[in-house]
């Protein structure tokens, strides 16, 4: 029998257990038999799985500073099968997938082909710590943490058709996997995205996401640290305190207000179709939000993404439109007190059929080119209400 846990929490319980190889897997339950503990989690992984061996490493561009995860396992994944083939659905009628129940409300397990390699394998494969023993190409094990989140057990469904009680699970599975991950040894910042549409790379059509926790801060997040500190050294105020502020001064780029979040195009986008939504409480992380604030989300995030689904309506495309929405949290360690939580959702779709490139400009030098305004992504998204 292996090891199971289970935690009530607000009005989900939570359910700890693990797959045939090993790899975590946490029910998040929202519905009776399981809520109130009348009935708990029973069936384990009957599936004959080794453990997986793979060990990412991460090489330093020199010429940037960034690193750069090699992950060739990763050529093997599943892409894109069939409805019967969906290894996120519920195990049914002897087809067992990565989901061992035979129905489930939100689920966060191990990725089986992860980005970044877990710590228990570190030991097994010791890397050369220079490419070609050249002090130019700094090497290491690429260690961290990769997970799966099935929003839904409904193949069909989508995150945007999420009822408020499902999307406050999935906030409060957000939650506890970002406080979880904070914690383990190693991890500088943990980021939670979607990426949804075979246009932004997604590989499974049933509706999930990731969650990344990085053995470095991104190269997005050092630039914004750096920014934030100079607005902090010359103003002694809050970078994107002050931004949300501007935003909400100047009015022509808000999609919503609420009581406790904001929507806005930011003044510089570079997406055909981008929105941010910021807390209105300076908060760390998804783990440090309000019970209030966590009810606020679950209504306007759902109700924010079908906005973009129905962007291009008016030009014959009734979407689903693609997009990543990815949740940018404070880095742990130093810095951490330099940013806030904030949601960037983007689209890769400029118009009604046609995808925006990033071609020689964004790609060779990383000057961004917008076909459209700020203002004018803000009037469309104001019209979807």
């Amino acid at each position: 029998m292996l090891a199971r846990m289970t935690e009530p929490r607000a009005l989900v319980r939570i359910t700890r257990t693990r797959l045939a190889d090993g790899r975590a897997l946490t029910y998040y339950d929202d519905r009776e038999p399981y809520v109130s503990g009348a009935a708990t989690r029973t069936l384990d992984d009957p599936r004959d799985l080794s453990p997986s061996q793979a060990l990412p490493t991460m090489r330093l561009d020199v010429l940037t500073g960034e690193w750069v995860v090699l992950a060739p396992h990763r050529m093997g994944r599943t892409h894109l099968p069939g409805t019967r083939g969906c290894p996120l659905c519920p195990s049914r009628d002897g087809a067992m997938t990565e989901i061992p129940a035979r129905d489930y409300d939100v689920v966060v397990f191990d990725n089986r082909f992860p980005a970044l390699g877990s710590p228990l394998h570190a030991a097994a494969a010791a890397v050369p710590p220079l490419v070609d023993g050249d002090p130019l190409w700094p090497q290491r094990q690429a260690i961290g943490r990769c997970e799966v989140v099935c929003f839904t057990s409904e193949h069909d469904s989508s995150c945007a058709g999420l009822t408020p009680s499902r999307a406050a699970t999935v906030i409060e599975a957000w939650a506890d996997r970002t406080r979880a991950l904070s914690g383990a040894d190693g991890v500088r910042q943990v980021f939670c995205f979607e990426n949804r549409g075979a246009e932004t790379g997604v590989t499974l059509h049933h509706p999930h996401g990731q969650i990344y926790a990085y053995p470095f801060v991104p190269p997005r997040t050092e630039r914004l640290l750096a920014r934030a500190a100079a607005h902090r050294d010359s103003t002694g105020a809050d970078l994107l305190s002050d931004l949300l502020a501007a935003e909400l001064r100047a009015g022509t780029r808000i999609v919503h207000r609420g009581a406790a979040w904001t929507a806005y195009v930011p003044a510089a986008a570079r997406w055909p179709v981008e929105v941010h939504l910021v807390p209105h409480r300076a908060v760390p992380d998804l783990a440090a939000l309000d019970s209030a604030e966590r009810r606020e989300l679950a209504t306007l995030y759902p109700a924010l993404l079908r906005r973009v689904d129905g962007f291009f309506a008016d030009q014959g495309d009734p979407g689903p439109v693609p997009y990543v929405a990815g949740w940018h949290q404070a880095p742990v360690g130093p810095g951490r007190h330099l940013t806030r939580l904030h949601l960037q959702l983007f689209s890769v779709r400029r118009a009604a059929g046609k995808l925006k490139y990033l071609a020689g400009s964004e790609s060779g030098v990383g000057v961004w080119l917008n076909d459209t305004t700020p203002e004018r992504i803000a009037h469309r998204l104001r019209e979807l209400t």
